[in-house]
């Protein structure tokens, strides 16, 4: 097992590790790569897994609704914390709710559980994703529109994909290899510019910092635990899920800090460690879910 769980992880953090060298040798300005991956490499992925003709969307729509859960039900099992420890809601709930679904949950996804998991890691991406760009939009700011999501490459990759899977299309090969290909880039570059991120955060405020990294995962896993029994989802559906509720905070939620300045150096402390605490936090869990 332990050889296992190392052959998972290993690879994942050997990249972002490699991301956070380059970062810290060369400190790359990378908004246009991560621009790039958001507006071409991801909607490429998502839009290839979803119109593929292997792809069910109704053997997914109850691990969708699992996703909601675990996203929604973070936040709600540490607010009453927020509350009486009187620490800023949208400085510490966003974090705790929206987690890296993409930059580790995807390939950690493959790795763990196979291709075969790929579509499932997608759709949980996806409920993140959307959940991130309306639902935590609107708690940074109430005057948030909600069609903005429409603009989002993200969202019409999974709109086009859905339509496609549902109408029983597919491209002609010409046109669907390269969109695969163009996918396959989403992942180690995810993970890379996750590792060049990191440089740039500090721990200010460790304190916080190390009670998010904690609360995160923690919160994440009860919440996925209390609702699967609802569910009935199958195995690997529901380790998937656990994996979910597992996994640090996403990077976004400082980049989101930042642009409402919602004490974005707090943010950074609870991103950063939360994604340096994983280390242990993500084999303790695949240790539970692959036994």
């Amino acid at each position: 097992m332990v050889i296992r769980i190392f052959s998972i992880m290993f690879p994942i953090f050997a990249v972002a590790a490699a991301g956070y060298a380059y970062g810290r040798w060369k400190r790359p300005d990378m908004s246009f790569a991560n621009q790039l991956n958001m507006d071409v490499f991801v909607p490429a992925l998502i839009f290839h897994v979803l119109s593929s003709e292997s792809f069910d969307f109704r053997t997914h729509q109850d691990l969708a609704l699992g996703g909601v859960a675990v996203v929604l039900g973070s936040g709600l099992l540490v607010w009453p914390l927020v509350l009486f420890a009187r620490i800023q809601a949208k400085t510490f709930i966003p974090p705790m709710m929206f987690n890296n679904a993409g930059n580790m949950g995807l390939p950690l996804a493959v790795l763990a559980f196979g291709e075969a998991a790929l579509p499932a890691a997608v759709v949980l991406f996806v409920v993140e994703g959307v959940l991130h760009f309306t639902l935590g939009q609107y708690l940074m700011d109430h005057r948030a529109g909600f069609l903005r999501i429409l603009k989002i490459p993200m969202i019409q990759a999974t709109a086009a994909g859905l339509v496609f899977n549902l109408a029983g299309w597919s491209l002609p090969q010409a046109l669907a290899v390269p969109i695969e290909m163009l996918g396959q880039v989403a992942i180690p570059l995810l993970l890379f510019a996750l590792g060049v991120r990191l440089v740039d955060v500090d721990l200010t405020d460790w304190r916080l910092g190390m009670l998010g990294a904690v609360l995160c995962p923690l919160s994440g896993i009860a919440a996925a635990l209390i609702v699967l029994p609802l569910l009935g989802l199958p195995a690997t559906q529901s380790a998937l899920l656990v994996v979910f509720g597992a996994l640090p905070p996403a990077v976004v939620n400082y980049i989101v800090a930042e642009s409402y300045d919602q004490e974005p150096t707090r943010v950074a402390s609870i991103v950063l460690l939360g994604n340096l605490l994983s280390v242990v936090s993500i084999p303790a869990v695949l240790v539970f879910v692959l036994r």
